[in-house]
């Protein structure tokens, strides 16, 4: 059944529904509790139908981009919408790419932060967060503290659902939080390699500060609020161009 495309405009409506391009639950929780209430959302386990996007690229946006270009595309040309013509006007699909990266390792593991351990036998698919973390540790034993920086980087690329021919380039939010490499993990929260990272200002790591804290200073947080204040720009201005020719 094709998308129902709500009278064929091409104005601005307030957006709807969010298709997280994740299965991951951690990562969709943590961004609906950023993002904030005024959505529909769904994830790739309400369509396990969806293309599988291989995450080759070189950079973060290369990756988020490729995921929300394919699924949108998909989407678009016809692929089951069932879901999508319950929830609203507007369709998104909200694609992330994420990871960390340390200066002491050139930047690595950076776009193979989730597959960091697997890669060491060759193995495809990503590796439990504890044998990431557990290599992490290994390659900076003999690291000191002052030389364990580093960051977490997350682009965000938003693409618009539309009918074939009529889709644009995603809009791409990046966001940055600086800090360093712990020696031990530390904490209970969190996911992927929270219990090393402690960001700048603070002593605890990600899993100990929590997920409330977590959620005003993280590299994801930063890229999501450009995201909102960009969509409810364009929310504003719907009604100023909806008697445009």
């Amino acid at each position: 059944m094709p998308v129902a495309w709500p009278g064929g405009s091409a104005s601005l409506q307030p957006v709807t529904t969010l298709l997280l391009a994740t299965r991951n639950a951690h990562k969709a929780g943590e961004i609906r509790a950023i993002l904030g209430e005024g959505f529909a959302w769904l994830t790739l386990n309400d369509f396990p139908e969806a293309p599988q996007v291989i995450e080759d690229a070189p950079t973060f946006a290369g990756n988020a981009t490729k995921k929300a270009v394919a699924l949108a595309g998909w989407l678009g040309a016809g692929a089951p919408s069932s879901k999508l013509q319950a929830q609203g006007s507007r369709v998104f699909v909200l694609a992330d790419d994420s990871g960390l990266e340390v200066d002491a390792l050139a930047g690595a593991p950076g776009v193979h932060s989730a597959r960091f351990a697997a890669m060491d036998a060759g193995k495809a698919g990503n590796s439990p967060d504890a044998e990431n973390n557990a290599k992490l540790l290994r390659l900076l034993q003999d690291v000191p503290p002052d030389k364990r920086t580093g960051r977490f980087r997350c682009v965000l690329a938003l693409a618009e659902v539309a009918p074939p021919g009529r889709c644009g380039p995603p809009h791409l939010f990046e966001g940055t939080c600086e800090g360093r490499i712990g020696f031990t993990p530390r904490g209970q929260g969190g996911f992927g390699y929270d219990p090393l990272f402690v960001p700048d200002g603070y002593e605890q790591t990600f899993a100990e500060l929590g997920e409330a804290v977590k959620n005003t200073l993280s590299h994801r947080a930063r890229a999501l609020r450009q995201l909102r204040a960009d969509l409810a720009l364009e929310q504003v201005e719907a009604p100023e161009n909806a008697g445009s020719p």
